[in-house]
């Protein structure tokens, strides 16, 4: 008996320190003036989204539409209490006004607080904290000026009109009318090329070579459905600490190792030939020795007509020194514009190229455009300014990331104590160290903002309607100082892509196109529940330049 309580009592203690440590925030809202959604023990208030009961971007809409009439309300993200933010006023004051209370993001995969910590992710300027994010972003935010931007424009029209040219001859070799590929296949190769040339200043042709080593690695990093990246995903956000002092990575070794290798080797090459690139590298490595300037905000950044969704670039942080990259932090960097250009990119193609499929005379008008843009350049290819000047091109795209946001949700940990008090009846403190969400797939989709939200209506975004939203409700790329820093790079992409292969081909609606569409159940990324297949069927020629 007496060696049965030996092991019973430390068994207990055991069970006692795992039920408080999982139950011990189920009651923090009950004393803050907000509702809050109900608890289940670790799922928090997230099991249908954690059991793929549905998409995160259906869950993001569902739990923003739970309490319509509220600011704010409380809710459990598994173990984490978060408070949930609807108001686009308050939306506003966190990320922007009192930016300094809301400096850094969950560290939902990791982060660099751990000086022996040599996970890559944490490495990135999405994981950094604090000064050291404030130190990265300074460094990088040069190389996405506008000029900048027009020296890695030939690259992406290089591997636009490559993809474009490729599926004409395709079609042209076969002897067929048309050919039906899926969306999230074919964007995702052409991302992967873009990335490749751009980023890692290498050149590979996904579509000739469909399985190239960068893009096969490049795939299986991305893999995040796979259960040992699950079981990742989910420590990062159980027992962040414990998995940031294992260094646990949200890559694989073996991938992160490939990448690494390529850019060790590129580095080398370039600093022992002195080869200067247009690409993301070079840019770096400028960075790293602190010859890349801001040109004083550059005046051509504030004049040329923008997107509506590029955000804005912040002073924070640009006053102070650049930061002196390491090869590791280098190596990180690229492998977060991967991770950005490889998905996000891909997944806002797919759903663009799904509405301009089934919604035709939005297909016909970009078509005009583009048809107007190809003559006024006499036969050239496509210029930067071209395309910064094709006012449907950005409506279209600008609509296509209001539906179907690649992002429907960002983050914010308060790191000090911020009280919010409307002037009314709503006064609570946000405590130091809990987390917000800002939930924009609910935002784009409410009618309050956008009357017929599930209406795909470029016109919503015309010269004549803009002003009429609230740009705290928009926010595709995120907002404040820790917005997007590649928007810029990311709409040019998609616009390239967009104009050379509607200038080839109509993409029309197969058997196979599931209309309407349905997202794939889980919280790994947006992707829809069956593939999106179009057929591209080639254009009659006219007079018009082509490829």
């Amino acid at each position: 008996m007496e060696i049965d309580l030996m092991v019973l009592v430390p068994l207990l203690g055991l069970f006692g320190i795992i039920y408080y440590y999982l139950t011990k925030n189920n009651k923090y809202f009950h004393d803050k003036p907000i509702p809050s959604m109900a608890t289940e023990p670790l799922f928090g208030s997230t099991r249908r989204l954690l059991l793929k009961k549905t998409s995160f971007h259906e869950f993001m809409i569902s739990i923003y539409n739970k309490y319509p009439l509220v600011k704010v309300f409380g809710m459990m993200d598994t173990l984490q209490p978060v408070f949930v933010v609807r108001d686009p006023e308050l939306i506003k004051r966190i990320g922007v006004k009192d930016f300094d209370h809301f400096v850094n993001h969950r560290p939902v995969f990791g982060n660099d607080e751990n000086p022996h910590n040599t996970a890559l992710f944490g490495k990135t300027l999405v994981a950094l904290n604090d000064q050291k994010w404030r130190d990265m972003r300074a460094t990088l935010s040069p190389a996405f000026t506008g000029s900048k931007m027009r020296q890695m424009f030939e690259l992406i029209v290089e591997c636009s009109t490559n993809m474009a040219k490729h599926y004409k001859d395709e079609i042209h070799k076969n002897g067929s009318s048309s050919r039906e590929h899926e969306m999230k296949d074919v964007f995702t190769r052409y991302a992967n090329d873009v990335i490749a040339t751009c980023a890692f200043g290498i050149k590979v042709d996904s579509l000739k070579n469909a399985d190239n080593d960068f893009y096969v690695n490049g795939k299986k990093m991305m893999s995040f459905n796979r259960p040992h990246v699950m079981f990742k995903l989910l420590g990062f956000r159980i027992v962040p600490k414990l998995m940031s002092w294992f260094s646990l990575d949200l890559f694989d070794r073996e991938h992160r190792d490939y990448f690494t290798e390529i850019i060790r080797d590129t580095l080398k090459t370039r600093e022992a030939h002195g080869i200067v690139r247009p690409d993301m590298v070079n840019l770096l490595m400028q960075a790293r020795k602190g010859t890349i300037k801001r040109e004083q905000r550059e005046t051509e950044d504030r004049e040329e007509v923008k997107g509506f969704a590029t955000v804005e670039e912040s002073d924070v942080g640009q006053t102070g020194k650049g930061l002196q990259m390491t090869e590791l932090e280098m190596v990180a960097q690229c492998l977060i514009f991967f991770l950005a250009g490889f998905d996000t990119v891909s997944t806002c193609l797919t759903f663009l190229a799904y509405e301009l499929t089934v919604n035709k005379n939005a297909q016909d008008k970009l078509y005009e455009e583009i048809r107007e843009t190809s003559k006024s350049l006499g036969g050239s290819s496509l210029t930067y300014e071209a395309l910064q000047g094709m006012q449907y091109m950005d409506m279209v795209v600008s609509e296509a990331l209001r539906m179907w946001s690649p992002a429907p949700s960002t983050d914010r940990m308060c790191v000090r104590d911020y009280v919010v008090d409307d002037g009314d009846r709503l006064k609570f403190t946000i405590d130091k160290g809990t987390a917000i969400f800002i939930p924009i797939a609910g935002l784009h989709h409410d009618p309050q903002y956008y009357p017929n939200p599930n209406k795909f209506d470029p016109e919503r975004f015309s010269e004549q309607n803009r002003e009429k939203i609230n740009p705290n409700a928009y926010l595709p790329f995120g907002i404040g100082p820790r917005n997007c820093i590649g928007s810029r790079f990311a709409l040019m992409e998609v616009k390239a892509i967009i104009y050379y292969m509607l200038q080839e081909f109509s993409f029309e609606p197969t058997p196979n196109t599931q209309i309407p569409l349905r997202l794939a159940k889980g919280f790994a990324g947006m992707r829809s529940e069956k593939g999106v297949f179009v057929e591209f069927r080639p254009r009659k020629k006219d007079n018009e330049a082509r490829i």
